[in-house]
Parts: structure tokens; sequence; C-alpha cells
């Protein structure tokens, strides 16, 4: 099994570009590498520069390579087609200039990708965000404007692929509209395997209230990169019994690091075994920023556990 484990930037708290609390791009970089990963997502569309000698530079001082770029984003409005199309250039641009990891024997795509995830506009996305892990309480969009985000995605992954050569994964997430089962099997429904993929996330899997294995080998096929989280069972049994967003949850200490928490590791290494999965995972573990006291023992613990159950 050839799994390499990366890192990103949401462990050290950065999901908001705009928040004021979050450390330097460079000492997240710096971080990462001396916890023992080699491997790094650039985080969400403003974070790290566009300017690829700076990044570069950066990256090679600490050993670095870049294993996906992200658009987290209002992937519902039409008003925001364009902007989602800017991101996917500049990001894909960007990717495409660095220096690129290796690809194993079997790797169904290669690095890097391009992460695509669901977060609306505050005002039309509120409502849901408070039901995040909560199926039955959260509303669906309508088909209409489904459809609509059906065609951003498919706008993004032929972009990106046609245009950069890199691979659009879609990516489900707790409080967007990509999150519960259902959903899940929608949007793998109506976005074909050569247009997009799947970056399945195990941790807002069990967040969703899905089983991580299971839904790892429902969607064998079309699993193109994976995502690492573990989850405090007390933590998450506190805020799924609270009126509560998802990053509120994270602030709370919902997420952990892998090892640590009631996912069910060994299982899941199993499960990609049999699927035959190469290439890369990367480890995540949501936080407020401010909470950074712990971050750099808990994403070398996190490193440490898959390293000792088998992982790379």
């Amino acid at each position: 099994m050839a799994i390499h484990i990366t890192g990103a930037p949401c462990s050290w708290g950065v999901d908001d570009p705009k928040n004021p609390h979050l450390p330097r791009w460079t000492t997240v970089l710096r971080e990462a590498a001396t916890a023992g990963y080699r491997g790094i997502e650039l985080g969400p569309y403003g974070y790290l520069p566009l300017d690829v000698a700076t990044v570069s530079a950066e990256l090679d001082a600490n050993g670095l390579r870049v294993v996906a770029g992200t658009i987290f984003d209002d992937l519902v409005s039409p008003a925001n087609r364009e902007a989602l199309l800017r991101q996917t250039h500049e990001i894909c641009g960007l990717l495409r200039q660095l220096p690129p990891l290796p690809t194993e024997n079997g790797q169904r795509y290669a690095a890097p990708y391009l992460v695509v995830i669901d977060w609306g506009s505050d005002e039309r996305h509120v409502a849901r965000d408070y039901a995040a892990g909560h199926s039955d309480r959260a509303v669906r969009l309508p088909p209409a404007e489904w459809q609509t985000m059906v065609g951003h995605i498919t706008e993004i992954a032929e972009l990106s692929w046609k245009t950069y050569g890199v691979r659009t994964v879609i990516h489900p997430h707790a409080g967007g509209h990509i999150e519960f089962a259902d959903e899940v099997a929608q949007i793998v429904a109506d976005i074909p395997a050569e247009v997009a993929g799947l970056c399945i996330d195990t941790g807002h899997t069990h967040y969703a209230g899905m089983d991580p294995v299971a839904t790892l080998r429902q969607y064998a096929d079309r699993i193109d990169y994976v995502h690492f989280k573990d989850i405090d069972a007390t933590v998450f049994d506190a805020v799924l019994a609270k009126r509560i967003r998802f990053f509120a949850a994270c602030g709370e200490g919902v997420m952990c690091p892998i090892g640590r928490g009631v996912l069910d590791y060994d299982g899941i290494r199993q499960t990609l075994i049999d699927m035959g999965y190469q290439g890369y995972i990367t480890v995540e573990q949501e936080r407020d920023p401010r909470n950074t006291g712990s971050v750099l023992d808990d994403v070398k613990a996190s490193r440490d556990y898959l390293r000792s159950v088998g992982f790379n």
C-alpha cells in the first residue's frame, strides 16, 4: 500500500482567509515540516500567496510539496459563477507551476487536486449550517438550485482538467449543501466520473451520520483523494445536542488527533487496502485559530499514529 500522509492549513484553524487570528502561512509550512509531513494543501483561496516564486521558495525551504488546492465557497448562487471560475484559473495556474509530488502505481489521478466544497453565502446558508450533523432537520436545496450547483461544479472540473490537467474532487462537508448520504449519492449520480471524482473525508462522513468504512467501500470507484480526521465522542455528543454551527463545534474541540477519537482507523486502513487505494491522504483537524497552543503537538500526534499503524 503506497499511501503518503500530507497536511493542511485547516489544522491550524485556517478555513476563512479573512479571519484576523490566522497564523502566518510560513509558520504553517514550517510546523508541518517539523511534524513530519512532506506534503501540504494550499488551504482556502487567498491564504497562501499566488506567486509561484514566493511559494516555491518556502516549500523548498521546508521540504514540502503541494498536494491540493481548495475552492471553499458558495457553489450555488449564479452571481458567484465568475468568481468560482477565476479561482479555478488562479489556483490551478499556481498548482501547475509548482514541483509535483510523485505518482504511485495504481494511483487513479496524479496530484495535485482541486478540492471543491460548497459553503454558501451566509444569508442563505446559516440555517443549513445550524443543522450540520442532523440529516432529519437540514433543508435540502430546491431542485433548480441543486442543478445550478451541479452546473458550477461541472464547469470548474472541466476547466481545471482541460486547461490545467488538474483533477477536481468533490468534498462532502458538514454544514454545506453536499453533506448527507442522499446528497452524496445525488451528486455522484449527477456528475459522472469522467468529469470529477470524490474526496471522502472520514470526519465529515461521521459527523453527517454515515459510517466512514461503508462510505469508502460504497464509493471506491469514485474516490480519487481522501481526508483523514478523528472526532472526540464526548464533545461530538455535546455539540449535536446544541443548536451550533459546524465551525463553532470545531472551536469546542470536536476534532481531535487521529487515533484519539471514535473513528475506526484499523477498519479504514483495511478498507483502503481492499480498494487498492494508492497515493495521498491529508490529515485535517479543524479548530479555532486562536486555539493554537497544541497544534504542533496535535498534527505530530496524528502523523506519528498513522505511521505506527502502517501509513508512510
